[in-house]
C-alpha cells in the first residue's frame, strides 16, 4: 500500500485570541486606548513556521464573533492554512489585554478566555487520519491546560503522529494558572513531553517540571523517559541542546533594546524546528532559533516581529 503524500510540513492546534495591546506604558486599569492585535502561543509558532518557507496546517475553535473573523483573517494573511479551524455558535473567542513596559521586561497580561471557543477543542476536530498528511506535529502544555477535551485532543494528537511516522515537538508553554493543581501540571505536560522527538522548555520551566537544577540534568529528564532531543531555552544566554549522541551550547544574539519579550520562546521554537526540518545539524538549528528568538523581541506585539526566510543570515 503506498504511503499517503505529505501535504503539510506540520500540523499545529490551540488557542488565537485577540490580544489588545497599551499604546502607554503603566498598569492596565489606568490604560485608555489600545492597539487590537493577535495573541496566542501555539499560531505564534504557526506564524513563524509559516514565514520561515513551511506549509502549515492549522486547527482551532473560535466563536461566531468578530474576535475570531479577524483571527482568522489575520492568521490567513500570514499563509496559515485555516480551513480546519471550526466556528463555534455557542462559545466565545477569547481575548486579553497586555501592559506596554519601556524598561524590557515582561508585560503584565491578563486573560479572558474561561469557556472560549478553543477550551471545547476534541479528538474529533483532527481525525487520526489527518496525521498521516503532515511531516510534523507541533503542540505545547497550553492546550490540555484549557479543559479535559482539549487535553485528550493533545494525548490524541501526539498519539496519532507517533503512529503515522511523523516527528513531534512539545514546548511546555506552562501556564500554571490554567491548571487544578502543580501536581497534574507537572503530570500532563512531562507525559506528553516523554513522547516527543524535540522537547523544547525554558530553563525556569524545566526546573519547575523535573526538579533538576541545571540544563544538562533537566535534559536527562526527559532523555531518560523518551524524548529524542531537549533544548533548553536560556534566553539571552542562548540555548543548551542534548540527545544521546552528545550536547551543545548556542551563545545568545545580542540586541541593542529589548522591546517586547512576549513571544521570543515561540519564535525560538519555530527557528528550531523549522531548521531540523531542514536538516540541519544541532548547533545550526540553535543558532537560527536563538536569531529567530532575537529579532522578535525588538518588535511590539506577540508575532510581528518573526523574520521571513530571507532575513536569516545564511
Amino acid at each position: 500500500m503506498p504511503t499517503p503524500a505529505r501535504d503539510f510540513d506540520v500540523i499545529a492546534f490551540g488557542e488565537s485570541m485577540a490580544l489588545f495591546a497599551a499604546d502607554t506604558p503603566g498598569e492596565l486599569d489606568a490604560v485608555s486606548a489600545y492597539t487590537r492585535r493577535l495573541a496566542g502561543a501555539d499560531s505564534n509558532v504557526a506564524i513563524g513556521l509559516s514565514r520561515l518557507g513551511l506549509s502549515v496546517d492549522w486547527t482551532s475553535r473560535v466563536g461566531d464573533d468578530s474576535f475570531g473573523r479577524f483571527i482568522v483573517a489575520a492568521l490567513a494573511a500570514e499563509g496559515v492554512d485555516c480551513r480546519h479551524v471550526i466556528v463555534d455558535e455557542t462559545r466565545p473567542t477569547g481575548f486579553q489585554l497586555k501592559a506596554r513596559r519601556d524598561d524590557g521586561g515582561d508585560p503584565e497580561v491578563e486573560y479572558f478566555r474561561r469557556g472560549s471557543a478553543a477550551s471545547a477543542l476534541s479528538p474529533a476536530d483532527i481525525p487520526s487520519a489527518r496525521f498521516a498528511r503532515a511531516r510534523h506535529l507541533h503542540c505545547t502544555g497550553i492546550p490540555p491546560a484549557l479543559g479535559e477535551s482539549a487535553r485528550v485532543l493533545s494525548r490524541h494528537a501526539v498519539a496519532a503522529m507517533r503512529a503515522a511516522g511523523g516527528t513531534i515537538s512539545f514546548d511546555p508553554n506552562l501556564r500554571p494558572a490554567l491548571w487544578r493543581d502543580e501536581a497534574t501540571m507537572r503530570r500532563e505536560v512531562n507525559a506528553l513531553a516523554a513522547q516527543a522527538d524535540w522537547v523544547l522548555p525554558g530553563l525556569d520551566e524545566g526546573r519547575r517540571l523535573t526538579g533538576a537544577d541545571t540544563p544538562a540534568a533537566i535534559a536527562d529528564f526527559y532523555l531518560e523517559r523518551g524524548a529524542a532531543e531537549v533544548v533548553i531555552k536560556l534566553g539571552p544566554n542562548g540555548a543548551f541542546w542534548k540527545s544521546a549522541d552528545g550536547e551543545c551550547h548556542a551563545p545568545g544574539v545580542a540586541v541593542a533594546r529589548v522591546v517586547d519579550t512576549v513571544g521570543a520562546g515561540d519564535g525560538f521554537a519555530a527557528g528550531f524546528i523549522s531548521a531540523r526540518l531542514a536538516g540541519l545539524a544541532p548547533a545550526a538549528s540553535l543558532q537560527r532559533a536563538n536569531a529567530v528568538g532575537a529579532a522578535a523581541v525588538q518588535v511590539a506585539g506577540d508575532m510581528e516581529g518573526l523574520p521571513h526566510l530571507h532575513e536569516l543570515d545564511p
